[in-house]
């Protein structure tokens, strides 16, 4: 008898490469740089670093730590490797070893790097247009000397609304954008857009388009289908069946009562693996039985290892059948919905996790 107990994770690596691709078409006169930060959106930063490298011909990325930069060097040799939150003391040796690029985003960052330039490298600025988080302000680059101002290669802001198409904020922002760039970095190639950008049309694209979330399959423009494909799916057996009488309780603080005679799945899976608890009581998986699709509903608490579903009306169904939590059919878009997040919170937890048993589906020409 064969019985399994941990959850699974699907990395489908070709729709990885068919999104990239399909971005770049989106930004044809940008370079489509990929976000690998927080290890490839929990997704393993080598994996998937090393698949755009070889299979989409990716030659920028970009990370949020030296740390990670320096992994990504191993298999990107001649990449450009831009590092969001900078350089410090904790990461220099990252950016000598592995020839990172630092975003500066501060005076004193700014003060940091010229007393340890690495030769051969010209950092990127981050100027402040509206979404107040880090940056230069006007107010500092009108303070800036003629030899600061051209210590950079890159200048590179960030838009805060791009996921509302008509947001006033887009508009906002690019036409400060456009004016910190003409008057302080007329030569300089610029970065506007992370991936809900990059649909905004060509004026907000310039050179260099970061392909972070959509890459990874989430819905980064709300507003229109979602022409990502899957890149993850999760799914997690079922542990037990059991009746559940009328009047009795489901979970922990005993949230849940029956108020008729149901069925329930004791599903191997929980928070303890990345699932929001916000879904108790609230969430759904499904199973696909003879291919006709049953939705369960989640009773009672999310526990750290398990949920408890309602399969009252599912025929056949038996311990170590399947239940799909992150599916086609029910999208991490979909969950981080129900759960009332975002899909890149998830995303991150789940793909993160050790517990999970992974199977990834390679590139047909790729050789690991």
């Amino acid at each position: 008898m064969s019985i399994l107990t941990r959850p699974i994770l699907e990395i489908n690596l070709n729709n990885l490469v068919a999104n990239y691709k399909l971005l770049q078409q989106l930004a044809p006169r940008a370079e489509a740089a990929a976000v690998v930060k927080d290890c490839a959106y929990g997704l393993g930063d080598i994996l998937v670093a090393q698949t755009l490298y070889e299979q989409a011909k990716c030659r920028c990325f970009f990370v949020a730590h030296g740390v990670e930069g320096a992994k990504i060097r191993e298999v990107a040799p001649d990449a450009r490797i831009f590092v969001l939150q900078g350089i410090g003391e904790d990461s220099l040796d990252d950016f000598i070893s592995a020839r990172l690029i630092p975003v500066i985003s501060s005076k004193e960052m700014l003060a940091f790097w010229k007393e340890h330039k690495i030769p051969g490298i010209k950092p990127a600025i981050q100027i402040e247009t509206g979404l107040n988080r880090l940056g230069f302000r006007e107010h500092d680059l009108a303070q800036m000397n003629h030899e600061d101002l051209h210590e950079f290669g890159t200048v590179l802001s960030h838009l805060a609304c791009a996921d509302e198409k008509d947001h006033f904020m887009n508009q906002h922002q690019l036409d400060m954008f456009i004016y910190l760039k003409e008057t302080y970095f007329p030569k300089l190639e610029a970065t506007l857009s992370a991936s809900d950008g990059t649909f905004l049309g060509k004026e907000y694209q310039f050179d260099i388009v970061r392909l972070g979330a959509a890459m990874y399959g989430i819905n980064t423009a709300p507003y229109r289908e979602n022409q990502m494909k899957p890149v993850v799916r999760v799914k997690a057996p079922v542990l037990e069946i059991a009746n559940l009488p009328k009047g009795e309780f489901v979970g922990y603080s005993a949230t849940y009562r029956a108020t008729s005679n149901r069925k329930i799945a004791i599903v191997s899976i929980g928070y303890g693996d990345g699932i929001p608890r916000s879904l108790s009581n609230t969430g759904k998986v499904f199973f696909n039985m003879c291919d006709k699709l049953h939705e369960a509903r989640i009773l009672g608490r999310i526990s750290m290892d398990n949920i408890i579903c309602d399969v009252t009306d599912i025929d056949n169904l038996q311990i170590g059948d399947m239940a799909d939590i992150i599916s086609d059919y029910y999208t991490l878009d979909d969950i981080a919905r129900d759960a009332q997040t975002i899909s890149y919170e998830i995303l991150s937890r789940v793909g993160k996790n050790p517990r999970y048993f992974r199977k990834i589906k390679y590139p047909e020409v790729i050789d690991f």
